[in-house]
């Protein structure tokens, strides 16, 4: 055990702006505890302890509050984070200020600090600051998990309460998408070195993630209400509502947000914070497994390339956007209206190019609003230099960010779809003129933001209008006289030693002489005056400075303390007339997000071949594309059919090895993903059922990790299918049981074969057991599709040459001993190859037997497949009368072909 004494001073997490901590206690203790002190009151300033969890012992405790000093900084992409919080690494984005994707100046329509904080072609951010609190119900209530979660970048906190199984695959799939820094549970989870099973698959499944636990007491529902009631802004409110009666959800609220003061030294202000409950019946679950083996966000084998679902879709402008966009391909919304929506929306922008084109362009100015809220709302309990640059800087981005409101507005103003016009009345809110007046009463009209630390310097410096506060000004005509001295220094400098010296600055040396060396000038660093110190050679200049610019310097320096501590002065009096109406200003982040994100849409399906897609009772795809291929390879992907119905539930692929199988499995769900977050498809006609749950089955590799085999891989993944799945939910399943046995690998695949179809769950199985190409036989709702090879006669080779057409067609694959002749092509001796195949021919006429072909059941098949279609047909169709009719006797003469097939069986 380990306690201390608590007085942080500097906040945990640093993001650019605000200062790291200058100090840490370690404990080498598994589960070690310290105890908070006694909290009165939301907002006391007792510190809370708690006890940072490192199973095994894999790393050690560091906590603020001890004499030691550490600087807490996050990883770069791809390296291992410490499980100890003082530990931790941070990677911070640009001094400055809320950042987007791309950098440049307003003017270039563009906005600033737009440096991705994402890996190209993940959409995973680099730079995470989500803190999740959970806590799980004891004895009757075990399995209902309450969770609280807050993004340190964004000042939306949001909670969940739900029902969870044993394997908690709800909880795994919400921290999956967060990617928390750092989890926040009862102390009870881990006491005594006795973990709960999910504080153990937590640290099992999440090992580079954080673990702190706090005492139950602390997880307490009323304060948890209290705190939502004091914090959240009027236009969300009604979440108390929603609340009210989630015990488990209330009580993470009180301990996530205890922690967050502790931590970064922080409390947020009144009716400040967006609170929302986030429930998951609207949204189609994904779990971890099948957003790696699809490629969702990351490529599999180059992370930083862009050929992943995200990286296709991704041609948004903004933090908001790109975050949003992730967000919504690891959920896919599940409500029909909220997908024809932005359904509709894409549609008018690829329809109206001046409306795609104008808003493309005011979205991509604008900062990350969320960040900038954020920094907003947050209060420091005690005020630092940063602390007041950052507030200066954030009232300059807010400048910016509502002066495109007008553009914005101006864009949309003639849009005619629901979602358009609903942003468009949204960006009426008087709120925002009030905001902008207020601004305008304190900022100087010509402050925005410019390019260049020492632009940007200056803009800080006299942001604040003049005769406001007299020793402001004073202070900033000092600055001035000492910035004219440095350039008077630099001209008699140039005159007396007869050099072109001219003023430089960057923001790690602050003022200093440069001296262009390149071309035909010949001065070389030796050949400088001994006035001149600090030389540094760089390819085509000289860098340097003297003792008097280095005066300069500190002068600098004192006088910006000055400025940034009395202009923080008025700002924080702006900030707090703001905060009263800054409920508009989460609207604004909400409606430029889903923007970019809708744009981006629209771009994507203009530079491919995209069609809309339509949501029925039937999977029915033609010519659909495999959307990542369709965009990385020279010549376009084969397109390929796919059809799936209530009576043909259940699809067995077969085909050789590197047939186009596993391709086309996520080819499937890709696409389905793609039509429920509302965008267009690769395909020429898509038709889909809205799945309630997406899973996969996919590769074959033992897991070292835990130890298990490559079968018991494969049972645990199918073990979670089994016990999830519904009959709304789609399934792909790749060579299943290829890790056993032939037989045993058989007869497992049977048996889960038979539960899927019976659960009536699209499923798309691609095998290589041809024993399972006679489900359709016992089973009307199962179908057999095969992908062909067409063989040419090979002179040189004196045999057979198999081209692979990759086009899926229905029925049983004709090919046989496919594997024999990849080994053979493979270069195997041809002795071994002749052996093998003499031993599989005895093997299978072994196996053959005369079958008798059950009548009754292939006449029951027909007439199920009639009655389904004609259900269908009530259901779905639009057709007019004499389309029907047409249709309805191609069905009965379908129907009555299927019979005689059954009648000629019968007389043979």
């Amino acid at each position: 055990m380990s306690g201390f004494a608590v007085g942080v001073k500097d906040p945990k997490y640093n993001f650019g702006l605000l200062e790291t901590p200058s100090s840490a206690v370690t404990s080498n203790t598994e589960c070690s505890s310290t105890k908070w002190g006694n909290t009165s009151s939301i907002g006391s300033s007792s510190m809370p302890s708690m006890r940072h969890s490192a199973p095994n012992n894999k790393a050690s405790s560091t906590m603020p509050g001890s004499s030691s000093s550490s600087t807490s900084t996050f990883p770069a992409p791809g390296t291992s984070r410490s499980r100890t919080p003082g530990s931790l690494s941070s990677k911070t984005p640009r001094q400055g200020g809320p950042s987007s994707i791309n950098s440049r100046t307003p003017g270039s329509r563009r906005t600033p600090h737009t440096t991705s904080s994402t890996t190209p072609g993940t959409g995973r951010e680099t730079n995470s600051a989500v803190i999740v609190a959970l806590v799980e119900g004891r004895g009757i209530a075990r399995g209902e998990v309450g969770m609280a979660q807050i993004d340190l970048k964004q000042p939306i906190l949001s909670l969940s309460q739900f029902s969870d199984s044993p394997t908690y695959p709800k909880l795994m799939t919400k921290l999956q998408m967060c990617q928390p820094v750092e989890i926040v549970m009862p102390s009870t989870a881990c006491e005594n070195g006795n973990m709960t099973k999910l504080f153990k698959l937590i640290s099992d499944q999440f090992t580079n993630t954080n673990i702190a636990t706090v005492q139950r007491k602390y997880f307490n529902e009323e304060k948890g209400l209290q705190y939502i009631k004091q914090l959240c802004v009027p236009e969300y409110n009604t979440v108390e509502m929603e609340v009210a009666s989630k015990y488990y959800c209330l009580a993470t609220t009180a301990a996530l947000l205890k922690y967050v003061e502790f931590i970064q030294n922080t409390v947020y202000a009144p009716a400040s914070l967006k609170v929302v409950f986030k429930g998951s019946e609207h949204t189609t679950m994904i779990d971890a497994a099948t957003v790696n083996n699809l490629e969702l966000l990351q490529n599999l084998r180059d992370p930083k390339s862009e050929h992943s679902l995200f990286g296709v879709l991704n041609h948004t402008k903004t933090v908001g956007g790109n975050r949003l966009l992730r967000a919504t391909i690891l959920q896919p919304p599940s409500s029909l209206e909220t997908i024809n929506l932005r359904l509709d929306t894409v549609s008018e922008l690829t329809e109206n190019e001046e409306l795609f084109y104008n808003l493309r362009g005011v979205v991509s100015r604008f900062v990350d609003i969320d960040y900038l809220l954020s920094l907003c709302v947050q209060i420091p309990k005690q005020e630092t230099l940063k602390s007041a640059e950052s507030k200066i800087t954030n009232v300059i981005y807010l400048k910016h960010t509502l002066e495109l409101l007008a553009p914005l507005q101006n864009a949309l103003k003639d849009s005619t779809t629901p979602l358009l016009r609903a942003y468009y009345n949204t960006l009426q809110d008087p709120r925002f003129d009030i905001i902008i007046e207020k601004i305008h009463t304190i900022i100087q009209d010509d402050t925005r933001y410019q390019k260049g630390n020492l632009n940007m310097r200056t803009q800080k410096c006299f942001a604040v209008k003049p005769k406001i506060n007299g020793l402001l000004d004073v202070a900033r005509r000092t600055y001035t006289e000492i910035v004219n001295d440095i350039a008077e220094l630099t001209g008699q400098l140039s005159a007396d030693h007869n050099l072109p010296l001219k003023t430089a600055y960057n923001s790690t040396r602050g003022f200093f002489i440069q001296l262009y060396c390149g071309g035909k000038q010949t001065i070389s660093v030796d050949s400088l005056p001994g006035i001149f110190v600090k030389v540094t050679k760089f390819k085509n200049t000289i860098g340097c400075t003297t003792a008097d610019m280095i005066k300069y310097n500190e002068r600098i320096k004192e006088s910006l303390q000055e400025i940034y501590l009395m202009t923080n002065v008025v700002v924080s009096g702006l900030l707090v007339d703001i905060r009263e109406h800054i409920g508009c200003l989460y609207k604004l982040t909400e409606c430029v997000a889903m923007l970019d994100m809708l744009v981006s849409f629209a771009h994507a399906c203009t530079v491919a071949n995209y069609c809309r897609p339509e949501f029925t009772d039937t999977l029915a795809i033609k010519q659909g594309r495999h959307p990542i291929l369709d965009q990385i390879t020279i010549d376009s992907p084969v397109p390929n059919n796919t059809y799936a119905s209530e009576d043909s539930n259940f699809l067995v692929i077969t085909g050789p090895n590197m047939s186009g199988k596993s391709t086309y499995l996520r080819q499937i769900v890709l696409l389905q993903i793609m039509a429920q977050i509302g965008s267009y498809v690769p395909a020429e006609y898509a038709s889909f059922r809205i799945a309630d749950q997406i899973f996969s089955r996919i590769g074959s590799d033992d897991d070292i990790e835990t130890n298990s085999s490559t079968f018991e891989v494969e049972m645990r993944e199918m073990n979670y299918i089994v016990q999830n799945a519904s009959n709304k939910s789609l399934i792909i399943i790749d060579e299943l049981g290829r890790g056993t046995s032939a037989e045993e690998g058989i007869g497992i695949c049977w048996g889960i074969c038979e539960y899927f179809i019976s659960l009536k769950a699209y499923t798309f199985f691609a095998t290589h057991f041809m024993d399972l190409t006679n489900l359709d036989s016992l089973y009307p709702n199962a179908e057999n599709y095969h992908f062909e090879v067409e063989r040419v006669f090979s002179r040189e080779g004196n045999c057979d040459k198999v081209t692979y057409t990759h086009v899926l067609s229905k029925g049983k694959t004709k090919e046989k001993h496919y594997g024999l002749q990849l080994a053979e092509i493979c270069g195997l001796p041809k002795t071994l190859v002749d052996d093998a195949k003499k031993i599989s021919s005895c093997l299978v006429q072994q196996k053959q037997a005369v079958q008798e072909t059950d009548l009754g059941s292939r006449q029951q098949r027909a007439v199920f497949k009639l009655g389904t279609r004609l259900v269908q047909t009530a259901r779905n169709s639009c057709l007019d009368e004499s389309s029907i009719r047409s249709y309805l006797q191609s069905l009965r003469d379908q129907y009555a072909r299927d019979l005689q097939g059954t009648d000629r069986i019968e007389e043979e």
